[in-house]
């Protein structure tokens, strides 16, 4: 392109001087022919007349030539400057501008070490200064883009951007998967699956008036929607931005603490009640010394079980805030474990009720919080005890397995429902009501045991079959000498 433009510049010139050369001929030959006319009215020879004629004519000739070699001297000097001056600038800045196109770097340094610059070769090298603060620009805006991508693809929160027509300009994979999208969607084909009132004009235009936030239930997952609308370069509305999450395990345990608040004014309503009712009628009525004795009685047990209550809801308060100091030793399972079962035997045997300890050799000692692993132990023989009926047996094993030292507490009393064994170490949960209630239980014991076996790396298993009775496995990190 270059080339053609300074031929084409050259052939100009050419035709131009061709003109005037030409038109300096024709102004030659117009002079010779006057000059012939003034001759024929002069009085001279036809010899000496033409030879005054050639020796003109040769004259004019050799000016001619003379004036062709002389302009395409002129012309091809003028075409180098040209080029040179001109061209060659022109195809560097064409060059420069093409590579800054392509996002190649430019070479400056020859310009730089240049004295006699021209203005097009200042202008190229300020392209390349140009062009080395934007690309580096560039390299900054890319480097930052990625990093948020790279965020945006990690949160487990999910992120959608729309623009003003509902158009999704950006969504993270958290977003695709907490809102069920498998395909190219837009604000509307999102939204309008769910049983909600969710207007884009409203929130990017309405936001001060309406609420920006959604709750809504989608695949067994309560998700919340925060809608943020945001403006472009000319602080005009430009989109909305939706955060969505996950809540499911928020509202989970928000209603496990509605139902906790509403288990233990249960819990502590009865015994008031009670409590209550038998003060009044000692108060208000004329009561014989046995019925007194016997109101003061339920009164007193009434007072107990809350006394119990409170305790067991104080330990597990205490061991969700961390508040229990556990303190590990080294001591022997199988002892602590035969000392539990001697002082239980008299419960036994108030219900007939026969039963053995057996600990086999060489377990090793245990490494765990022996006063919490005491009050588990006793708690579960306890509840073995209570819901065996008269005649029955209980057996107790203390063994060791690969790193674990085993407590295997074994009944035959009525067994729990398979339905039931997921749910027997939530609060306040038990499968006979009733029963739990005459023998001042509480619902918490189970509850206990589990937390004061996970804060020792120990673990419980409970297999049961209603009717047949209940295997408790209870497994406890030993330290190995």
């Amino acid at each position: 392109m270059v080339k053609s433009i300074q031929i084409k510049i050259v052939m100009v010139f050419m035709i131009l001087g061709i003109i005037v050369i030409t038109g300096l001929g024709l102004t030659f030959i117009y002079q010779l022919n006057y000059i012939n006319t003034e001759i024929a009215t002069t009085s001279m020879s036809p010899e000496e007349v033409q030879q005054l004629l050639v020796e003109q004519v040769n004259q004019i000739r050799q000016i001619i030539y003379a004036s062709l070699i002389v302009f395409t001297i002129l012309i091809i000097i003028l075409g180098a400057f040209i080029a040179k001056v001109v061209i060659k600038p022109i195809s560097r800045l064409i060059k420069s501008t093409e590579m800054i196109a392509n996002g190649e770097d430019i070479e400056i340094e020859h310009f730089s070490n240049n004295k006699n610059k021209s203005e097009i070769d200042e202008l190229v090298e300020a392209f390349g200064v140009m062009n080395a603060g934007l690309k580096e620009n560039l390299n900054e805006v890319t480097r930052q883009k990625k990093q948020i991508e790279t965020i945006l693809l990690h949160m487990t929160d999910g992120i959608v951007a729309f623009d003003m027509n509902g158009k999704v300009i950006h969504i993270n994979l958290a977003a695709k998967k907490l809102l069920g999208i498998t395909e190219e969607v837009d604000f509307e084909s999102i939204f309008q699956r769910f049983d909600v009132d969710i207007n884009l004009e409203k929130i990017i235009y309405l936001d001060d008036w309406t609420s920006s936030e959604k709750k809504l239930n989608f695949q067994n997952q309560a998700i919340n929607l925060f809608f943020a609308p945001f403006k472009n370069e000319n602080d005009r509305p430009g989109g909305v931005i939706v955060v969505v999450q996950d809540i499911t395990e928020q509202e989970k345990l928000d209603n496990m603490r509605k139902e906790f608040v509403a288990d233990v004014s249960h819990e502590l309503k009865t015994p008031i009640t009670s409590i209550m009712g038998y003060a009044d009628t000692l108060i208000d009525s004329e009561v014989d010394e046995q019925n007194q004795k016997k109101f003061l009685e339920r009164i007193s047990s009434e007072a107990k079980r809350m006394s119990k209550l409170v305790a067991d809801l104080l330990i597990l308060s205490k061991y969700d805030t961390a508040k229990i100091k556990i303190e590990k030793t080294e001591f022997d399972l199988g002892e602590l474990v035969k000392y539990i079962f001697e002082g239980q035997t008299i419960e036994m045997q108030k219900k007939n009720l026969t039963g053995e300890c057996y600990v086999t050799a060489d377990v090793p000692p245990v490494y765990a919080d022996k006063t919490g692993i005491e009050r588990v132990i006793i708690n579960i023989l306890s509840n073995a005890i209570k819901y065996t009926d008269d005649g029955g047996n209980i057996t107790v094993y203390v063994g060791f397995v690969y790193n674990d030292a085993y407590i295997k507490i074994k009944d035959t009393g009525r067994g729990i429902p398979e339905t039931e064994l997921a749910k027997i170490f939530e609060r306040f949960y038990r499968v006979d009501k009733d029963r739990a209630r005459e023998t001042g239980g509480t619902g918490l014991g189970l509850a206990i045991a589990k937390e004061i076996l996970d804060q020792n790396d120990s673990k419980i298993d409970i297999k049961s079959e209603v009717g047949k009775g209940t295997d408790v496995i209870i497994r406890i990190p030993t330290k190995i000498k």
